[in-house]
């Protein structure tokens, strides 16, 4: 189907500018560029009850880690979530909008986690920061009003990659034990050759030179694309993983991939949904401030983790 009229108009506005692509740009402007394209889509951070910065120790040095809490009487279920920038841009700043939304409509302890970047720290780095990141999230919430015992984790683009990561460290390390995980558009699979990756090359939008360029920067050698904590959708079992809601964009070279992801999981015994955003592209999760659609699935992933939080309160 056409462009959503919003993102068209946000298309136009990129046309008309001659928006370079993040790939032929040095680190440092890349860097700078997605940070200011994802707060100026953003609109107005909205306002949290507190946040709080804190720095925690990992696998490769300290990591810095911000806890929004919203108002609300405690224990408060706790949701770890991963910022985007395929493993190479990004950082705190870069989901601090969604987690600030997140935490109120939900009415969770949000911990954001930051982790090593790409091409300086390769696999598996981010993800050995981000299951740091977990465990002191689940050792320390009650210090925050947290409850240890209803954690999520989510992300997106590359967080969502993480995010399913750690749900598989998770599994294999015997805990800490998880509730959900919400993928927004993942990277799930190296090696993909779908429909989605080699129809999207839209030089204004993410597109296929810009996945290969992010596992170029993100993996030591083409080789590390098959472990499962780079390519979840390679892992050789997925039962016993947690409920996961799924969103992905029909503009987006990820799209395929996403969804394959979803259908492994189901096949797996795992409880799934997923949803197809269309007309819009990747990133349009980041963009509540600007497109109605990003609202949309800001509040879909909300409602979904308020559910998944008060069953297991009820001991559903």
């Amino acid at each position: 189907m056409p462009f959503d009229p919003q993102f068209q108009e946000l298309y136009d506005r990129l046309a008309a500018e001659d928006v370079r692509p993040l790939y032929t740009m040095t680190l440092d402007e890349a860097r700078a560029a997605d940070l200011a394209a994802i707060q100026a889509g953003a609109g107005t951070p909205e306002p949290v009850h507190q946040v709080t910065d804190e720095t925690i120790a990992g696998p490769g040095g300290p990591l810095p880690v911000r806890i929004y809490r919203p108002s609300g009487e405690g224990p408060l279920p706790v949701l770890v979530y991963f910022f985007g920038g395929g493993w190479t841009l990004g950082s705190i700043e870069t989901g601090d909008a969604i987690c600030r939304s997140l935490a109120n409509a939900v009415g969770c302890l949000t911990v954001a986690v930051g982790y090593r970047l790409a091409p300086e720290n390769k696999f598996p780095a981010a993800p050995d920061d981000c299951f740091a990141g977990v465990r002191w999230a689940v050792e320390h919430a009650e210090r925050f009003g947290g409850d240890s015992t209803r954690v999520a984790v989510g992300g997106d683009s590359a967080g969502g990659n993480l995010a399913a990561a750690v749900t598989l460290m998770a599994k294999e390390a015997g805990g800490p034990e998880l509730l959900a995980q919400l993928l927004v558009y993942p990277n799930t699979d190296q090696f993909a050759d779908t429909p989605s990756l080699r129809e999207n090359s839209d030089r204004l939008l993410f597109n296929r030179k810009s996945v290969q360029w992010y596992w170029e920067n993100y993996l030591a050698s083409p080789e590390d694309g098959g472990h499962p904590l780079a390519s979840p959708l390679r892992a050789p079992d997925h039962s016993g993983l947690p409920p996961a809601l799924v969103i992905t964009a029909e503009y987006d070279p990820l799209r395929d991939e996403g969804e394959l992801y979803a259908d492994r999981l189901r096949e797996s015994g795992v409880p799934v949904e997923s949803t197809r955003y269309p007309g819009v592209a990747h990133g349009f999760f980041a963009m509540a401030g600007t497109l109605d659609a990003g609202r949309s699935a800001v509040g879909q992933a909300a409602e979904y983790l308020r559910k998944t939080f008060a069953l297991a309160a009820t001991g559903g």
